[in-house]
């Protein structure tokens, strides 16, 4: 298992990678700029918890470490990975549909509320897992 040593990064093909679960005590990075976008990242063990330009993006608890995350207009896609398994929560658009692929699993078209949350539970066996959410029209 991997975690990210700097709490956030920018990776060659345009993606940032962030989260150390591994961490017993909180730690936080903020003002991390990537593209055009500002980041704040607060990491630890019982939790991981990301914000772009000022607005809630990425949750999860307990606390796992997230690499390649792609957040475009339409779709986010990423991997996850952690010691156990856990709820993850992301800030989509309000009162959209958005279809769910969990470990190249279906789980199906999942719409979110009026402050635009998603939430999904993810199995975490210690190996990446790959999520993709995109939007349906």
């Amino acid at each position: 298992m991997s975690v990210v040593s700097e709490l956030i990064r920018s990776e060659a093909d345009g993606t940032i990678s962030f989260g150390d679960y591994t961490l017993g005590a909180k730690a936080k990075l903020d003002n991390f700029k990537n593209a055009d976008a500002v980041y704040k990242v607060k990491t630890f063990q019982e939790i991981t918890r990301l914000e772009k330009n000022g607005m809630f993006a990425y949750e999860s608890v307990p606390g796992t470490t997230v690499t390649n995350l792609r957040d475009g207009a339409d779709a986010v896609s990423f991997c996850v990975e952690g010691p156990e398994d856990a709820k993850i929560t992301l800030g989509l658009e309000d009162e959209t549909a958005y279809a769910v692929m969990v470990d190249g699993n279906d789980i199906g078209t999942l719409k979110t509320k009026l402050g635009g949350k998603l939430t999904i539970s993810v199995e975490l066996n210690g190996e990446p897992v790959a999520v993709s959410v995109k939007k349906v029209d």
